[in-house]
């Protein structure tokens, strides 16, 4: 096939004009952002706000303010530029999918490091306790949670969420546009529920962040997990938007499946903490 010859100055625009007219690799050269570079004030603003509110400082509320909503718009720019990239401008090729879903992947091994820190904290604390905390686990004066009451309905509304989730899925990819709605806001109503009773279980517990390393394990990591809770609600709901809008189809959903893969590993990570930290911690 004879290629059309192309008399251009040499300058950055004409030559990002001929890449894009004659682009023979399936990869995707992004163009420049300025959404990291802002999210990484964010952050750092994020960071300073909340050791200066944990210390006291007048200010360090208004800080940490400012910083969480900065963070979270500049988030959403720019995944809103990444989904107009996949679903309107058709840069996500086969192989940029790929490069996406690895990434994913890797996060996720990032987050199992993470929850293995506090496991880690956890039984270093309750296989030995000191003898600062009698020699037992839970050390004397904690009452613990009642694993079977709302732990154990927690564990089943979280499966349950885990099975709307991937019916949703197979039902997108079976072209089932109705049943996938309806199996992801079943998910997002299950996390609500989820979260609320987490809420309520820590309004009612007897013991706080503040009750030695018991209080200290028991909120890091039941916390986090809540906060991962949160993030794969709005990973889920984003997903459910994007599938209303027709953005998402039986083979492009590429997004939705980084969100499933979320979810369920938020899923294995609360069994863990079923058993370690509800039932075994508490005996």
């Amino acid at each position: 096939m004879n290629k059309p010859n192309l008399v251009l100055p040499i300058n950055e625009q004409n030559l990002k004009t001929v890449q894009n007219k004659f682009q023979y690799f399936p990869f995707h050269l992004v163009e420049a952002s300025p959404w990291p570079i802002l999210l990484s004030f964010s952050l750092l603003n994020l960071t300073i706000g909340a050791v200066s509110y944990m210390h006291g400082f007048s200010s360090g509320g208004y800080i940490l303010t400012l910083g969480f909503i900065l963070t979270v718009y500049c988030m959403i720019l720019w995944f809103r530029d990444i989904v107009i990239e996949g679903s309107y401008l058709g840069h996500h090729t086969k192989e940029v999918k790929n490069g996406l879903m690895i990434g994913v992947l890797l996060f996720i091994v990032s987050e199992v490091f993470a929850f293995l820190s506090v496991f880690w904290a956890f039984f270093h604390s309750s296989l030995s306790p000191a003898i600062e905390l009698g020699g037992t686990w839970p050390p004397l004066g904690i009452t613990p949670l009642d694993p079977f009451a709302i732990p154990l309905l927690n564990t089943f509304l979280l499966l349950s969420s885990g099975v709307f989730i991937t019916y949703g899925h197979h039902a997108l990819i079976a072209g089932n546009r109705k049943a996938a709605i309806d199996g992801v806001i079943f998910t997002i109503i299950l996390a609500f529920v989820f979260t609320a009773l987490q809420y309520y279980e820590y309004s009612e517990a007897g013991f706080t962040f503040a009750d030695g390393v018991y209080g200290s394990a028991f909120y890091a990591s039941t916390g986090l997990h809540g906060f991962h809770v949160i993030i794969g609600t709005l990973f889920i709901g984003v997903s459910l938007v994007r599938i209303i809008n027709y953005q998402l189809t039986t083979k492009h959903h590429n997004g939705f499946e980084s969100s499933i893969l979320y979810w369920h590993f938020v899923d294995v990570v609360w069994l863990f903490l079923f058993v370690a930290v509800y039932f075994w911690g508490n005996t």
